[in-house]
């Protein structure tokens, strides 16, 4: 008895050893507007806090003509980092520092979507009293002023992930959520690899897990034991830039650039 006790633990271990290497499919989407909050319509720009937003992610957007040709965004104030989508796909990002963003289009009329996250507070610096989150001041397309703006709350971390609505799909060309599923063994604490994703949060079993982006140095989020179970296990990402990735894989440890 004892020595098939010994070989049960021994093949549990190896599956479990093996599935912390095995590619996790995030086969299923579900789309952004499920967690969409109260839209708020401006002639110019509303900051976070005006939208009853403290932390998190708000979505810009308004219609925009075009005479074709080099493009360029500029925004006044970008707090603290905006994804910008023309027509449903991506065409750059903006930052506090990086306010102005060229790109090709062509002639006509256009959605211009900025999907802003606020990364933190000014903790330090000569704006530590100006905490002013999202977008704000004036928004210039090749040196013409852009109004009439539809301002979206994206209440993402405050959703319940597990009441989401997901489909078979593996990639969508605006942001969305993700998600994967994985058999594992005992539980035990573990590394979720999220290199190659661009910016957003993550759930295990509906436990929100922690967020990511692709400019940090660590490139992985930590998963506890208490957070696995024996059998079937749920991952679910909500992606900002979407980079084309569509796996995520457990590892033993950490992954850094």
């Amino acid at each position: 008895m004892r020595k098939k006790g010994i070989i049960a633990s021994l093949v549990l271990l190896f599956i479990s050893a093996s599935v912390s290497a095995q590619e996790v499919q995030m086969s299923q989407t579900a789309s952004l507007g499920q967690v969409y909050g109260d839209i708020q319509e401006s002639q110019g720009l509303l900051p976070m806090a005006d939208l009853g937003m403290e932390s998190g992610y708000v979505l810009y957007e308004t219609e925009v003509a075009t005479d074709g040709g080099q493009t360029v965004l500029q925004v006044e104030n970008v707090r603290d980092y905006a994804a910008v989508y023309i027509d449903k796909k991506m065409v750059g990002r903006l930052t506090d520092e990086k306010k102005i963003l060229s790109f090709e289009v062509e002639s006509g009329e256009h959605l211009l979507q900025l999907y802003v996250e606020n990364i933190g507070r000014i903790t330090y610096g000569p704006e530590i009293l100006d905490n002013s989150k999202g977008l704000f001041g004036s928004v210039t397309l090749n040196d013409r002023e852009v109004e009439n703006w539809k301002m979206t709350p994206l209440l993402v971390k405050e959703c319940e992930v597990d009441k989401l609505n997901f489909e078979e799909q593996q990639h969508n060309a605006a942001p969305c959520f993700y998600k994967g599923t994985i058999t594992m063994g005992a539980p035990r604490d573990i590394h979720l690899d999220i290199s190659g994703w661009g910016m957003g949060e993550v759930w295990v079993n509906g436990h929100y897990a922690g967020s990511y982006w692709e400019e940090s140095s660590q490139q992985s989020i930590p998963v506890s034991a208490s957070s696995l179970v024996e059998g079937k296990n749920s991952i679910v990402l909500f992606e900002l830039k979407n980079n084309g990735k569509s796996s995520v894989c457990f590892t033993e440890k950490p992954i850094f650039k």
